[in-house]
């Protein structure tokens, strides 16, 4: 595997120096300051990637920007609706843009409104370590009663409703600030944050927008980008939706094997690929990550090696951010499973036998508590999955090397 790490531009606490002591390979970043819908100029490429060139003293890093994380697809283009068919070719623009710098795979997502979603960015765990978490029941008592999205209440079972209405009760106004900023809280240097207001008019733009058109919608937006980037010798892979179930009652079109089966199928071509995000996934308990890598593993451009506990196998299912090998899945298996499929490709003759993957997310540890920093993105947490994850593979190389 290619060892990636996610870096947020000059801003982000993590720096270029802390990269390479990490042992990392290439760099997955985004230009997230630039307003969805819009062109990716070459002027801002090239600046990005003069950026992560250079240690903090100036002397050259050798690290490359690799893999684009995110692209994004504009609320317009999901819904079809406003200048829709101008975002696509802006984005078809910025692909060309990309290339032309010498950058090869694109992540992007299709989910509406809500990019990814916790409650408590900061859960503390016995250790004193702490992580990202999504509880459904802080969930409902922000949808049911701090958003007051209509019907909201109906998409709960009792239970969780009751417990809600009595949480709600109990927090403060603090406690309902926090909690829904943590919901909407995005990334650091985007161009646009959301307030409740932006959330509620955004679900207004969906109210059409059903299960089966958002699909119909997925399908004509890859059918417009997909050939190009196959022209191009791109490489693009949706990542899954995060978490794998239905919010506010929005529709969700990638959350499971079927869905990603379906979306490849579309538009049939090897640049349509799949970011196999083994947390995002993993929070449904009938998503199996390593069957799914053998399953699909032609199509897996990047990977996303992170790991989840449910509280329950209900879906949806309250969650935390593991550590990377005591989650629930398997990650040796998955590892097992990449290994193969590079293997594969290797003996095929592929240029894209390595398959970047990038250690995601990370338990805030040590220094990394108080720091500051993107939640889910510490140093020291993050190195050490990837020295974890470092270590299965060696270990698990050495038996595909044998055979």
């Amino acid at each position: 595997m290619r060892q990636t790490w996610r870096w947020f531009g000059p801003n982000d606490r993590v720096s270029i120096d802390d990269m390479l002591q990490a042992g990392v390979q290439g760099v997955v970043t985004a230009l997230h300051h630039v307003p969805t819908g819009t062109v990716w100029t070459p002027e801002e490429i090239a600046r990005r990637q003069s950026q992560l060139a250079a240690m903090r003293d100036g002397t050259p890093s050798g690290l490359e920007w690799e893999v684009v994380e995110s692209l994004p697809v504009s609320e317009a283009i999901k819904t079809q609706s406003g200048d829709w068919r101008g975002h696509v070719q802006n984005w078809i623009a910025s692909m060309r843009n990309l290339h032309a710098a010498g950058i090869r795979v694109i992540c992007y997502n299709f989910m509406p409104v809500l990019d990814w979603t916790r409650t408590d960015l900061e859960w503390r765990r016995p250790n004193g370590a702490r992580c990202m978490r999504f509880d459904l029941t802080d969930f409902a008592a922000f949808d049911i009663h701090i958003l007051e999205r209509p019907g909201a209440a109906e998409d709960f079972p009792e239970d969780i409703r009751d417990a809600a209405a009595r949480r709600f009760a109990d927090m403060d106004d603090a406690a309902r600030q926090q909690l829904a900023g943590n919901v909407v809280f995005g990334l650091p240097g985007a161009a646009e944050h959301l307030s409740m207001g932006d959330v509620r008019d955004l679900l207004q733009t969906y109210a059409p927008v059903t299960d089966a058109v958002l699909r119909r919608n997925f399908n004509d937006f890859l059918e417009q980008v997909a050939p190009v980037a196959q022209d191009l010798g791109m490489r693009l892979c949706c990542h899954p939706d995060d978490p794998p179930f239905p919010l506010l009652g929005l529709p969700r079109v990638m959350s499971t094997e079927a869905d990603y089966a379906e979306r490849m199928a579309a538009v049939d071509l090897p640049a349509n690929g799949i970011t196999l995000c083994s947390g995002s996934l993993g929070a449904r308990h009938d998503n199996d990550l390593p069957g799914m890598m053998r399953r699909l593993g032609d199509r897996v451009h990047f990977l996303h090696l992170r790991n989840v506990r449910r509280d329950s196998d209900t879906i949806p299912a309250s969650f935390f951010e593991d550590e990377h090998l005591t989650g629930q899945t398997d990650m040796v298996d998955l590892i097992d499973a990449v290994l193969a499929e590079e293997a594969r490709r290797r003996a095929a003759g592929r240029e894209d036998w390595r398959i970047p993957m990038r250690p995601d997310h990370g338990q805030d540890i040590l220094d990394d508590i108080g720091r500051g920093g993107q939640p889910g993105y510490p140093a020291i947490g993050r190195l050490k999955g990837l020295a974890e994850l470092r270590g299965v593979e060696l270990a698990l190389s050495r038996k595909h090397q044998a055979a």
